[in-house]
């Protein structure tokens, strides 16, 4: 689940275009990272359980399928996996819905096949982060189905309930104005306690009341579960919204409508309250009990970067690890400046924190068909892959992004699966388009990901050449790519941990920097963000360098491994250099 949706979508990128702010040079200390802080340069690669791998024929992945690709992820070269809701669901929203925090929904398999995925993950050398969604429960959640009997039952404080108001005819209507992300009213009547109930997506997803220190007990004693069943942590979906204003206040109208065609809302009322802080730092201190490191990751939505550096606990550093700078991500334009600006901010004002970057999730058109142009589309997913793999960060895949899966949503209204593809089509055709399986090889229209001849989703008809298998067979693959750029980063200090400075700091249309390692070893990058040629040149003074000359070390086009000096350096259209200097 995500705002990154609709409305969210919008002001998100609105959000950015307010507060790009532009600096001049960039030059990042180097983390001073402790060896048990893995998550610090990892790769982390997003599984949608149900269109990863079918293990038992069913047209649905589940633990199984996911514990059978193992040897695949550990060669891909990724750190850690996060799994996305695997728990018991009406499956409403496709898992974000549970209904049984502490269970492991049947489709999915069971609590003993995740404890076995568990250990064949340490055993690859793979941590498992699970999906921990902590602001709504399932309308047929125990506790809800509680909450909503009585307005004298125990749990029915536990979510957010309001008595409405009159209108001008007398009738009970909501109190407020504000809008589910999925369309409509946010509140949602009962007739049993009188009362409405508040929830920020369906109305089958009631929001949790974190005012009531027995939500937060609870759910810390869910998280505990996980915990001492092995894993290394959590996503945390829709985190920035686990409190609303407590006056219920309308929320501010802002030009425009959204991409639903309803009014355009401020979202100060119902994310980021300034409360919500304090419960996150004893998050922390909770997780951070268990021996491993434990990481919390944070699907967080900001308004500037000040926001996002309140969100990693600022210079004390005690609340969420990585949260995602989604802005950088989804700019969905290759524009130089823009990126050179962004990755300025987050390098230089989040008090040293590590960036999470993310250009890919379930929730979103996958970057391949955001930022392709319809020609150089191959082209601009690598150059995407090492602006991810080489930038001093922890880097988010999702499945698929490294074989190059396009985004096919369904042709047909019958032929959609997510609900709010079916409430509004066609002018949104919802999830499903990058949420298709995994391709794993051509052998048949399964493409490998199951046996069953009517997998949940179809797989795309392209499956026979945008494949695993064969794209390991090709060495000038995309996965190849990534499979190399992966390498580098483990192999290479200056990738790894070096600081970074900005180079040629004033060009449009090429992304250049230096990684520079503590013993004085660098790589440069040039990415070129233009369907142009472009030559650039290099003053590796600003990066306190004085070689000059470079050794190739990957390139887009292909070229021949050798040695070359600094000045000029020539790009193909959206072309890619990276160079050791020696």
């Amino acid at each position: 689940m995500t705002k990154t949706l609709f409305s969210r979508m919008r002001s998100l990128q609105w959000w950015v275009l307010i507060y790009m702010t532009f600096g001049v040079i960039c030059d990042v200390p180097a983390q001073n990272a402790s060896s048990h802080e893995w998550w610090k340069h990892a790769i982390i690669y997003e599984i949608y359980p149900r269109s990863f791998q079918d293990s038992n024929a069913d047209g649905v992945g589940d633990l199984n399928g996911i514990t059978q690709r193992m040897q695949y992820l550990q060669d891909l070269g990724v750190d850690a996996i996060w799994i996305a809701p695997m728990y018991p669901s009406p499956q409403v929203d496709f898992g974000y819905d549970i209904s049984d925090y502490r269970n492991v929904d049947p489709q999915f398999g069971t609590i003993a096949d995740f404890d076995r995925l568990v250990s064949e993950a340490r055993k690859h050398r793979v941590a498992v982060i699970v999906d921990m969604v902590l602001n709504h429960t399932s309308d047929q959640h125990p506790w809800f189905v509680a909450a909503a009997s009585a307005r004298a039952n125990p749990k029915h404080d536990w979510y957010v309930w309001s008595d409405g108001k009159r209108n001008a005819n007398g009738d009970i209507v909501p109190p407020n104005n504000w809008q589910s992300v999925f369309g409509g009213s946010a509140w949602e009547w009962v007739p049993e306690v009188q009362q409405f109930y508040y929830h920020a997506y369906y109305k089958q997803q009631p929001d949790l009341n974190w005012r009531n220190p027995q939500v937060e007990k609870a759910m810390f004693d869910v998280m505990r579960f996980w915990l001492d069943r092995g894993v290394a942590g959590f996503r945390l979906d829709s985190i920035s919204e686990l409190f609303e204003d407590p006056r219920l206040r309308d929320a501010p109208r802002l030009e425009g409508l959204n991409a639903l065609g309803n009014p355009q809302l401020d979202p100060g009322y119902t994310t980021n309250l300034p409360e919500i802080h304090e419960t996150i730092r004893r998050m922390r201190a909770m997780v951070s009990a268990y021996p491993g490191d434990r990481v919390l990751i944070g699907e967080v939505y900001f308004p500037n970067i000040a926001e996002l550096d309140k969100w990693y606990g600022g210079a004390r550093h005690n609340e969420i690890q990585l949260p995602m700078d989604l802005p950088l991500g989804y700019l969905n334009e290759l524009d130089a400046n823009a990126f050179r600006k962004r990755l300025w901010e987050v390098y230089t004002q989040v008090h040293g924190s590590t960036p999470l970057l993310v250009f890919d999730n379930h929730d979103v058109n996958r970057s391949w068909d955001r930022y392709g142009d319809g020609v150089h589309n191959a082209a601009i997913a690598k150059l995407i892959a090492a602006l991810l793999l080489t930038s001093r960060d922890t880097a988010l895949l999702y499945q698929g992004q490294e074989i190059g899966q396009r985004t096919v949503e369904p042709r047909r209204i019958e032929d959609v699966k997510d609900p709010i593809g079916k409430i509004h089509w066609p002018v949104y055709k919802g999830r499903d388009g990058e949420r298709t399986p995994m391709q794993w090889d051509s052998d048949d229209a399964q493409s490998g990901f199951s046996t069953s001849p009517h997998p949940w989703l179809p797989v795309p008809a392209d499956y026979t050449t945008v494949n695993v298998r064969t794209e390991l067979a090709d060495p000038r693959s995309l996965l190849n790519w990534y499979k190399q750029l992966i390498s580098l980063r483990r192999s290479n200090a200056a990738v790894r941990n070096g600081r970074v400075v900005m180079l040629d700091k004033t060009n449009a249309n090429v992304l250049s920097y230096a990684r520079v390692a503590k013993d004085g070893t660098a790589v440069l990058v040039a990415l070129n963000m233009s369907a142009q040629p472009q030559s650039v040149s290099f003053h590796l003074s600003e990066a306190n360098i004085r070689r000059s000359h470079l050794t190739n070390l990957m390139t887009s086009p292909e070229q021949d491994a050798g040695s070359s000096s600094v000045s000029p350096v020539r790009l193909a259209p959206f072309g890619v250099w990276i160079e050791a200097v020696e």
